[in-house]
């Protein structure tokens, strides 16, 4: 027994574990305050209130956070079938907690774009979701038709009927993979017909951005730990509602 966990030796090695050994969370300490932090991802609080609740340092919060999203970043559905509405929502890249490299004024509370409209100020995220509700992002180098095929090959059965926007590389990308498509001309002011539509991962979208502006920016570099946090919170009531299921899935052990 170390520091409150059983340690058991390998025959083999000689080494000692416990049971965060290989875990996202070994190493870490005030294990007594493990629970009220995963409250705080369950509630998402931005770092200074998680660390006022917790009565520890903001650098501290920050790298608990990290380490606690490890897991639940890579937890995301591997399969969608039926239809499945595919678009794309793009986030302002930044550089925040950065002090080297960065070749422009920062900015204060996620500022704006320097430039109207796309350009390689603004990091594409590629969101696919199906009417069962399966969901699954993808952070892209690029949103042409080779990294949107990359994705949604593996993802999406052959007989998945895909709706889109019309954007020319989801098109694109659905004729390389030989899905079904149906694209919505929004130029024309056609967003529904019959059973085509992309409206349910356009509410994704936009419960995803409300969610996210409360962290006034977010660093690009830590996007795919945000995109699963706000996935965990967007599963079913029963999954992530209580501390001891966030831990749960922290250690790589979701419910």
């Amino acid at each position: 027994m170390a520091h409150g966990l059983q340690r058991y030796r390998c025959r083999g090695s000689g080494k000692t574990l416990c049971a965060l050994t290989g875990t996202p969370l070994a190493g870490l300490h005030q294990r007594g305050k493990w629970l009220d932090h995963v409250a705080t991802l369950r509630d998402g609080l931005i770092l200074r209130e998680g660390a006022e609740r917790l009565h520890i340092a903001v650098r501290t919060a920050h790298r608990w956070r990290h380490r606690f999203l490890a897991a639940p970043k890579s937890l995301q559905s591997q399969a969608l079938g039926g239809i499945a509405e595919a678009d794309e929502t793009y986030f302002l890249r930044s550089h925040k907690g950065q002090r080297k490299g960065l070749n422009r004024p920062p900015r204060k509370r996620g500022g704006r774009a320097g430039k109207r409209g796309l350009s390689a100020e603004q990091v594409p995220v590629l969101v696919v979701r199906d009417r069962a509700g399966a969901s699954a992002d993808f952070i892209l180098a690029l949103a042409d038709k080779k990294h949107v095929s990359a994705v949604l090959k593996p993802l999406l059965a052959q007989d998945t009927v895909l709706c889109t926007g019309g954007r020319g590389s989801l098109a694109a990308a659905a004729r390389d993979i030989g899905v079904e498509h149906h694209a919505l001309n929004f130029t024309a002011g056609i967003r529904v017909i019959g059973p085509w539509h992309i409206q349910n991962v356009n509410a994704y979208h936009a419960r995803l951005k409300d969610w996210v502006r409360r962290f006034r920016g977010i660093a690009t570099r830590y996007l795919d730990s945000y995109l699963g946090w706000f996935r965990a919170i967007e599963r079913s009531p029963t999954f992530g509602s209580t501390p001891a299921s966030w831990l749960a899935m922290a250690l790589g052990q979701p419910n």
